[in-house]
């Protein structure tokens, strides 16, 4: 349980490491970088709905 609250939290924050700790150095990471650099609200979008499925 704490640990889905770490991880929400973190999505929120910083949504590449929340990606990069759920899923490893991968294409879910490239994709949330890219989403991250270019516009900050997707990649926290991207990174909850990771962080939570």
């Amino acid at each position: 349980m704490d640990n889905k609250i770490v991880q929400i939290i973190l999505a929120v924050f910083l949504p590449p490491i929340a990606v990069f700790l759920k899923k490893g150095a991968g294409k879910d990471l490239i994709i949330n970088l890219v989403l991250c650099i270019l516009f900050y609200i997707p990649g926290v979008v991207h990174a909850l709905w990771l962080t939570t499925k």
